[in-house]
C-alpha cells in the first residue's frame, strides 16, 4: 500500500513525522511518500536506518502552519505539503493521506476537488471520528471539523460513524446515541431536539440521548455531537487522564510504603496508562471525504505518527470510503 505522510504537519516537524513514517514502513512494508521541504526531510531520513524501506520524498515549497487561516491557506498556499500530498491521493498515486497539521487546513484543502479529494456525493459536511482509548472503544463524531452544525449534519455523522464502527470494529448494528446534558428526550439544546426525530426515523440503531459519563461507561458504540462539543470532550478527557496519572505518581512517590505499593501495582498501572494513552489511537479519520484522510494530533510524537499511518492502512483496506458511498445511495 502507498501512504502519503505530510512531513511538515506536526508541531515539531519534520522530526516526528519522518521518524514515525520510518517506523511504519519498517513494520508494514508499505510504500511511504513523505511530502515537505526536501532538504529538511532528507536530513531527518539520513539520521534513520532506512535500508530496504520503500520511502520516497516529494518536495513542497510551502507549509500550512497552525496559526494560518484555513481558508486563506487553502487558497493562497497552493504549493503546501497538504496540497501536494492530497493531490497525490486525488491522482491515485496513493491510497491514504496522513497529517498532524492544521485541522482546518486539512479540511479546507481535502474537501475542494480542485485541491483535494472532494466530498463523497451526498455528504453535507465531513466529520472527524475518534475512537476513545477506553475498554468499550466507542466512536465520538464529530471531533472538531464542524463547530456549528445542523440536525441533518448530525444525522449523517451517525450514519458515517455507524459504517466506520461496523467495518473497523466488527460491530453489527452499532448503537448510536446523541451527546446531551441528560438522557431524557426533553433535555438538550435546539440542535439536539431537532436531531432526535431524524435519528429515530433513520433506520440506525438509535438508543437515545446519553450524557458524557454514560459515553465512557459504554452506553453507545457511536456518540454523535457537533465538532465544538466533541473537541471539548476529547481535550477534557485527555487533560483529566493526564492529571490523574500525575496525581497517582505524586502520591506513590510520597513515602517508602507508597513506593513499595506502587512497585507492586506497577504492571496494572502501566496497562491502564497504555490504554488511556492518546498516542495509541494515532489519529482521527476525516469521514465524508472521497479518500482516506487521517488527522493526527499536532503534538504527535513518532509513535503516534506510526499509529496514524497504521490506522490509515486499515481504513483503506476495509473500504470505509466505498462503504459510506454505498450507504448514502440506499
Amino acid at each position: 500500500m502507498r501512504i502519503v505522510v505530510d512531513a511538515m504537519g506536526s508541531d515539531d516537524h519534520p522530526g516526528p513525522d519522518v521518524a514515525g513514517a520510518v517506523m511504519a514502513a519498517r513494520e508494514s512494508g508499505d510504500a511511504i511518500i513523505l511530502v515537505g521541504d526536501r532538504p529538511r526531510v532528507e536530513a531527518e531520513l539520513a539520521a534513520q536506518n532506512t535500508s530496504g524501506l520503500k520511502i520516497e520524498v516529494r518536495h513542497a515549497d510551502e507549509a500550512i502552519g497552525m496559526k494560518d487561516s484555513p481558508s486563506a491557506a487553502a487558497r493562497d498556499k497552493r504549493q503546501s505539503s497538504m496540497h501536494v500530498g492530497l493531490g497525490l491521493l486525488r491522482a491515485g498515486e496513493a491510497e491514504a493521506f496522513v497529517s498532524a497539521g492544521n485541522t482546518g487546513g486539512i479540511l479546507a484543502v481535502a474537501t475542494l476537488r480542485q485541491t483535494g479529494v472532494g466530498r463523497i456525493p451526498g455528504v453535507l459536511r465531513p466529520a472527524m471520528g475518534v475512537i476513545f482509548p477506553i475498554e468499550s472503544k466507542p466512536l465520538l463524531i464529530d471531533n472538531g471539523a464542524n463547530s456549528d452544525a445542523k440536525p441533518e449534519y448530525l444525522l449523517q455523522f451517525g450514519l458515517m460513524g455507524s459504517v466506520y464502527v461496523e467495518r473497523m470494529l466488527g460491530i453489527d448494528r452499532p448503537r448510536v446515541a446523541l451527546i446531551s446534558n441528560g438522557e431524557e428526550e426533553g433535555k438538550g439544546n435546539q440542535l439536539i431536539k431537532e436531531t432526535i426525530p431524524l435519528l429515530e426515523a433513520s433506520g440506525l440503531n438509535y438508543v437515545g440521548n446519553i450524557e458524557p459519563k454514560e459515553f465512557v461507561r459504554g452506553a453507545a458504540d457511536v456518540a454523535v455531537t457537533d465538532g465544538f462539543t466533541g473537541n471539548i470532550m476529547m481535550k477534557t478527557a485527555e487533560a483529566v487522564a493526564g492529571y490523574m496519572s500525575d496525581t497517582i505518581r505524586k502520591y506513590i512517590m510520597a513515602g517508602t510504603l507508597t513506593k513499595l505499593g506502587g512497585a507492586l501495582a506497577r504492571p496494572a498501572l502501566q496497562r491502564v496508562r497504555d490504554q488511556l494513552n492518546p498516542d495509541e489511537v494515532g489519529g482521527a479519520p476525516l469521514l465524508g471525504v472521497n479518500g482516506v484522510v487521517i488527522i493526527a494530533h499536532g503534538r504527535s510524537n513518532a509513535y503516534a505518527i506510526r499509529q496514524a499511518i497504521g490506522q490509515a492502512r486499515r481504513v483503506a483496506e476495509r473500504g470505509i470510503v466505498a462503504a459510506i458511498t454505498e450507504r448514502l445511495r440506499e
